[in-house]
């Protein structure tokens, strides 16, 4: 929804990565970008009969655009799609910008808010700084505690956390859990083979220290607190383990049914890939010529929709790959090899997942 952010993340993969395609597109979606992108919305729920779509507000940091726009956006898409469709909203905001009059307006337009956060305590946020290398953990600290109470409980979709091996695990867990959020996520950072996340060596060879550290936090959540705060990769991992069907993008081998329309009106596979390489995520498709039926078809697409039989050959024979997927499909990258290898993350996943499947175990027991 915006194309650019009011903070400089060190880490971040959009700006500081290896795609530098943002430096080419406006800031902000012009209004045939929006008409264009709400009649391709309402085009594609009406040939699929959908009752259900997400529509998720990203940059960049959207609030730069406004609540309002945000807000006339999606009542643009509510009003082209069918009527039996029901379009659920969220912004993902760094949360520096929330305030009361943008939580009321995000709120009659029945936008939900997800807040991205390193943990809940000052030092776990120091490489998410501003422009200027000034931190922006007292301003979203401040957006956060305001959105966790009750007057805007309603609006309150969650907090998604990016690890840090070197935060303690229990301790951003449990600081995180100060804001009360309703549901939480942990993202493992992105990275591949040709250029491995912190703290892995590029080798085939490694440790498991990120499934070390969401081991940790899983043992906090499922003894205390899993009925307080839902924690989507657990959830994930605990019903793919019993058998139950489950939406990750991180595990799984359900196909991810997710496209990106740009500032320009391009359409793009998710944003995850510009981690990967310059262009990792273009399709050369736009909303004004083409419908997200022709995304869907495009190769790149397509690849990530092949399921059990679009992964390697050592992940196809894994007695995991019903739970593990394959891992996150940026994560598989290797240079000049694609994208057909098992996740960067491989040991740190299966570490995970015999770790829940022992704590299933016990309680089976």
């Amino acid at each position: 929804m915006n194309g650019r952010c009011n903070l400089a993340c060190r880490y971040c993969y959009l700006y500081a990565g290896p795609d530098s395609g943002w430096r080419r597109r406006p800031a902000a979606p012009t209004a045939p970008v929006l008409d264009a992108t709400a009649a391709r919305i309402a085009e594609h729920a009406a040939a699929h009969g959908l009752t259900d779509l997400a529509v998720v507000l990203h940059g960049g940091e959207p609030l730069l655009a406004g609540a309002a726009v945000l807000g006339a956006v999606v009542d643009r898409v509510r009003a082209a799609v069918p009527a039996r469709c029901t379009v659920h909203a969220t912004v993902q905001t760094n949360g520096t910008l929330l305030d009361e009059d943008r939580l009321r307006t995000l709120a009659a337009h029945r936008i939900r808010v997800g807040v991205s956060l390193d943990g809940g305590l000052p030092g776990h946020n120091l490489a998410r700084v501003d422009h200027a290398g000034r931190p922006s953990w007292t301003a979203a600290a401040r957006g956060l505690r305001l959105l966790a109470e009750d007057r805007h409980r309603e609006s309150y979709a969650g907090v998604l956390c990016v690890v840090d091996l070197a935060s303690d695990p229990a301790e951003v867990y449990e600081s995180l859990l100060d804001f009360a959020p309703p549901a939480m996520d942990f993202l493992l950072p992105h990275g591949n083979w040709s250029a491995p996340p912190p703290g892995l060596p590029a080798s085939d060879e490694r440790p498991a220290p990120y499934g070390d550290w969401l081991c940790t936090v899983f043992d906090r959540w499922w003894r205390s607190d899993h009925r307080r705060v839902r924690v989507r990769i657990f959830e994930a991992c605990v019903a793919l383990l019993l058998g139950a069907p489950a939406s990750a993008e991180s595990l799984g081998l359900r196909p991810f049914d997710a496209v990106v329309v740009e500032t320009d009106g391009s359409i793009e596979q998710v944003d995850s890939l510009k981690s990967a390489y310059e262009g990792a995520a273009a399709t050369g498709l736009d909303v004004f010529h083409h419908s997200f039926d022709d995304a869907l078809a495009h190769p790149g697409v397509a690849a990530r929709q092949g399921g059990l039989a679009a992964l390697a050959g050592q992940c196809r024979r894994c007695p995991l790959v019903q739970v593990c997927g394959g891992g996150h499909y940026a994560h598989r990258y290797r240079e000049g090899a694609g994208f057909r290898h098992p996740s960067v993350y491989c040991a740190d996943l299966q570490r995970l997942i015999r770790h829940v499947a022992a704590r299933l175990a016990e309680v089976a027991a």
